[in-house]
């Protein structure tokens, strides 16, 4: 059984597109992977997509087959939603599809149109992948859900807005040359403490914007590279995910992300690697908290340490853990639906050289993208490393 490989990957600029449609913003991104494979059409034998709010903010369902139509592909075709993870559970499934043998070539990808419907429709859509009952009905928005963790956090293993501001500089500044990033622009550590403040301890800049754009992958088998001549020596060798109570009310841990420590377990396992050997990695940081809860999640920092990497330097792209070199959600945009998959394009375009970062992991090879859920009530890890 032979590992998946990445043999082409397309993306979006992420930030606003009011003119554009979600499928118009996917067409773009699926047949960039196509030409970036050098893959014919005709032998992709299925589309996986992830998108979370089309309902919402396009009044659009049933997109699996809408986007295969829109990239020019006569094949099965599947929606994933998971929350903010809807793509990196898409990639789950295509990668396992592959590699049991199912298919040979298929297209992984996701799309989301979100600025349309304006701050408070976008905040309002995404609040329902908390729990409408006990959670949407009092009030709750995402914001405000991790405001609550990162005192949960501040309360158990101690941190500061300090340490969340420098979080909030890195990524800006990794962000800087990727003409991808809807957020180009350096920031200080004053700058974000003196921001607004959107949830008590968040301000503006511990929060990832609102985005329109779309991402998408070519996976094909290692046979299928080889005998077409594929350059594709990325290869995805660990899959995983976890899921946790949806209600952060009903959770064991409110400073811990349980989902994401399940689902690093089975990859770091399907990969036969630690995280020890892990050079780099991009993190679902929705907001910089939710950097700090993947980083001890996934086992790269025991708790309470995390906190203070980036102010330490340790994940700058300096450091000795680059995270988020694409700028993360934080700066390149978190159109929900494509991040998953987003984190697929950047690590693969690390790993080739191709990067605009691509000098700060320059003798790397392995790397680890993390996508999370609402609160992180599911998640996705995989695992991608070189091969010749």
């Amino acid at each position: 059984m032979s590992d998946p490989r990445v043999a082409g990957i397309g993306l979006t600029h992420f930030g606003k597109h009011p003119e554009r449609t979600g499928r118009d913003l996917f067409a773009e991104a699926g047949l960039a992977a196509l030409d970036d494979a050098g893959v014919d059409p005709d032998d992709v034998e299925e589309l996986f997509y992830g998108n979370f709010m089309g309902e919402l903010a396009e009044h659009q369902g049933h997109q699996g087959p809408l986007m295969a139509e829109a990239v020019g592909l006569d094949v099965p075709a599947t929606r994933y939603e998971s929350a903010c993870a809807s793509s990196g559970v898409a990639v789950r499934e295509a990668v396992k599809t592959v590699r049991n043998g199912e298919s040979d070539v298929v297209m992984v990808g996701g799309a989301e149109r979100m600025t349309n419907i304006g701050t408070a429709g976008a905040t309002d859509a995404l609040s329902i992948a908390a729990d409408d009952l006990y959670e949407i009905r009092s009030g709750m928005t995402f914001p405000g859900a991790y405001a609550l963790m990162a005192r949960a956090y501040f309360e158990e293993y101690g941190g500061s807005r300090e340490d969340l501001a420098a979080i909030a500089v890195k990524n800006h500044e990794h962000a800087l040359p990727n003409e991808y990033a809807q957020m180009r622009q350096e920031i200080t550590v004053e700058d974000a403490l003196d921001a607004p403040t959107i949830a008590d301890p968040l301000g503006l800049y511990d929060s990832c914007p609102i985005t329109d754009g779309a991402s998408a992958a070519i996976i094909a088998s290692e046979e299928y590279a080889e005998e077409n001549d594929l350059d594709a020596s990325v290869a995805v060798t660990g899959t995983g995910q976890g899921g946790d109570k949806l209600a952060l009310q009903d959770r064991q841990y409110h400073a811990r992300a349980p989902a994401t420590e399940a689902a690093a377990d089975e990859a770091y396992a399907d990969a036969g690697i630690s995280s020890d050997d892990v050079d780099f990695l991009e993190v679902h940081d929705c907001f910089t908290i939710a950097e700090v809860l993947a980083l001890e999640g996934l086992g790269l920092y025991e708790y309470g340490e995390g906190i203070g990497a980036a102010a330490r330097g340790e994940t700058t792209r300096e450091g000795d853990l680059p995270v988020n070199l694409s700028g993360g959600l934080k700066a390149k945009g978190h159109p929900v639906g494509a991040t998953g998959v987003a984190q697929i394009v950047s690590l693969t375009k690390l790993l080739e050289g191709r990067h605009q970062r691509a000098d700060a992991v320059e003798d790397a090879t392995t790397a680890l993208a993390h996508n999370a859920g609402g609160t992180v009530a599911s998640a996705t890890v995989h695992v991608m490393e070189v091969r010749e």
